[in-house]
């Protein structure tokens, strides 16, 4: 069977992709997983027993054609379906399900897709929305991570049959490379008494993401500025962030550019990057937040909770009220939170310990409710039927 994605990039779909086709590989299956793009650009490392594949380059025809060399790209894709022999292909993500569908159109095997946001929330230009309209009813099964997403699927372009298969949590939290250790990162902002001595590390406010927008991180760093004076010891952690341009705009730098010099926040905000180990900032973060404007199902709140965080994140499309009971397990402010009502959740719980260890522990109970074992059982007899 194959896993058909344009990279294994870091991300949230590239991550999903590799942990059910290592459910495939423990259930029996060949899984292999196709890119678009080179190897180099990986950054999950493969599970043991699946196999790795990268599309040809487009000969130079095809490349200077652009768009209407399209056609030549879905051909490609189906001689690789048939040269394999693929029984079953999943296609990740929009444009490799829509890619994924015309390849096999009228060939003997089934086609599986997977949207990993809300469709609404990042729509595609007008040609892959008329591709997709086109294309998708033709699919043999729409995984869906959540009832919102199902519905809008079904009702907007006929997305049936459908399986309800949100994100799953592996614990303990697998690490990797690269390493960064949370104490390198924020030792220079220890405090010293007069004496030299130093004082308590500082409190964390952690988020994660790579998409500064989507992520609300602009937001954030706002509702961090509006509080750094009353919350001296607080310092933001905003990891996943690349120092690497996307989409022309250099994230960190716009982020950091919005901080007026003059403000308290200067020097508490802090960009480690992508990082492996990311269990180890869970672990030493006081709060997560996820201010997104829109999701799929986000795996890092999941993690964070399954951590046994104090968890604050925006009701957006779709997924942080399918794992927040407001109150019980976290804080779930409205989807148009404003920077003040960001703040103020954050000093909540940046003042009441209580308050947090009590948000934590419920948390936690993540960890069975969307446990690796139970979703890919489901999965995997979806894949036997």
């Amino acid at each position: 069977m194959a896993f058909y994605i344009d990279s294994l990039k870091t991300g949230g779909a590239e991550r999903v992709t590799l942990r059910m086709a290592q459910w495939c590989r423990e259930a029996g299956y060949l899984p292999v997983v196709l890119t678009r793009r080179q190897a180099r650009h990986d950054f999950y490392p493969l599970p043991e027993g699946v196999l790795r594949e990268v599309e040809a380059p487009d000969p130079a025809w095809v490349a200077a054609l652009g768009w209407l060399g399209f056609p030549w790209r879905v051909l490609t894709l189906r001689h690789w379906l048939r040269r394999n022999r693929i029984d079953i292909a999943i296609g990740m993500t929009t444009l490799p399900a829509i890619k994924l569908i015309l390849a096999v159109w009228g060939l003997p095997l089934k086609c599986w897709i997977s949207e990993r946001n809300y469709p609404p929330a990042k729509p595609p230009s007008l040609p892959w929305r008329l591709l997709r309209w086109l294309t998708y009813r033709r699919a043999d099964l729409h995984l869906v991570q959540t009832h919102q997403t199902g519905d809008w699927l079904r009702r907007h372009l006929g997305a049936t049959p459908q399986l309800l298969l949100p994100n799953s949590v592996s614990w303990p939290l697998p690490s990797f490379v690269p390493h960064v250790d949370p104490v390198t990162v924020l030792g220079p902002c220890l405090r010293h008494d007069d004496s030299g001595t130093a004082g308590p590390p500082p409190a964390l406010l952690l988020a994660v993401g790579t998409k500064a927008f989507q992520k609300g991180f602009d937001r954030l760093v706002r509702a961090f500025a509006l509080i750094a004076d009353d919350c001296p010891g607080l310092h933001l952690v905003i990891a996943g962030l690349t120092i690497k341009p996307y989409r022309g705009r250099d994230q960190v730098a716009d982020l950091q550019s919005s901080l007026p010099p003059s403000s308290a926040a200067m020097g508490r905000v802090h960009f480690p990057g992508v990082v492996g180990n990311i269990g180890d900032w869970y672990s030493a973060c006081e709060m997560f937040i996820l201010p997104s404007r829109f999701e799929g199902f986000p795996n890092v709140l999941l993690e964070a909770m399954a951590s046994g965080c104090a968890c604050v994140a925006c009701d957006c499309p779709t997924g942080p009220a399918d794992l927040i009971r407001d109150g019980e397990n976290g804080l779930l402010l409205p989807e148009a939170a404003s920077d003040l009502e960001l703040a103020n959740a954050i000093t909540t719980l940046h003042r009441d310990a209580r308050l947090r260890r009590r948000l934590g522990q419920a948390a936690q109970h993540v960890r069975e409710q969307f446990s690796d074992a139970q979703l890919a059982q489901r999965f995997i007899e979806a894949l036997n039927g």
